[in-house]
């Protein structure tokens, strides 16, 4: 993990510290803004430095512990990084609209996900043939429109033990959900965000595609290192209890 003054130096690169008009600003941002410059608020980003170390610090705990993280991204700078993000870890992920309930109403939305399971195990065992050309366009509109909508959730059997979002603000009704089910969730906020909901907050510029991509891809080297640790716990077990010579 970086230093603070390296991770700083690292978020002022990006542009991190950009945030909106003070006219935007949401009243829960207030400690986080350093001052103006043009019209714009900046994010002191010593304070953005130390969420994102502890936020990192919980995303590594989180791998090591074999939790899932659901990665929820659906405005127009997040979706490529999410989806890259998500897939790099073998995590779930919405990097488009967020679809009401799905986690409130999961057993639903696993309804969905069996059913776009079932025709890609039928494609995949080449038994569409037995279907007329008609049946076969309709189960292809039906795939697609599957995929489109829960295609990153695809591989996710049971709900996420914590969230991972860009723009708390955009993606308010994951938030609502989570909030509800009181899972934790981590956000990379700007300063229009409501940062009551959020279990780690991480104040910064979630507008800009560069920032987005590097808090997503030191979150990943997080859960990495956490998977890392979970996969060498079993060994350093055995070694404890292998009997001496």
């Amino acid at each position: 993990m970086e230093n603070n003054e390296t991770l700083i130096q690292s978020l002022f690169s990006v542009g991190a510290h950009f945030g909106y008009a003070p006219s935007r600003r949401h009243p829960s941002t207030a400690p986080y803004i350093f001052g103006a410059k043009g019209g714009t608020e900046l994010f002191d980003l010593e304070q953005t430095a130390t969420c994102l170390t502890s936020a990192l610090a919980f995303v590594e705990k989180l791998a090591a512990e074999r939790k899932v993280l659901l990665f929820v991204g659906g405005k127009a700078e997040a979706r490529g990084s999410v989806k890259r993000t998500a897939e790099r870890l073998g995590q779930p992920y919405v990097a488009g609209r967020w679809i009401g309930g799905t986690m409130t109403n999961f057993s639903e939305i696993k309804k969905r996900l069996d059913r776009l399971a079932e025709i890609v195990e039928t494609k995949e065992k080449g038994e569409l043939a037995k279907f007329t050309k008609h049946e076969r366009l309709l189960i292809d509109r039906e795939a697609a429109d599957l995929e489109a909508m829960f295609g990153g959730l695809a591989d996710m059997h049971k709900l996420p033990d914590a969230l991972l979002v860009i723009d708390p603000r955009h993606e308010k009704g994951a938030v609502e959900e989570a909030r509800g089910l009181k899972l934790p969730v981590v956000a990379l906020l700007n300063s229009d965000c409501d940062r009551a909901p959020i279990t780690y907050p991480i104040p910064g510029n979630d507008a800009s595609a560069q920032t987005i991509t590097f808090v997503l891809g030191e979150v990943a080297k997080a859960f990495e290192r956490g998977l890392a640790q979970a996969k060498a716990e079993p060994r350093a077990a055995d070694a404890v209890a292998a009997p001496s010579n």
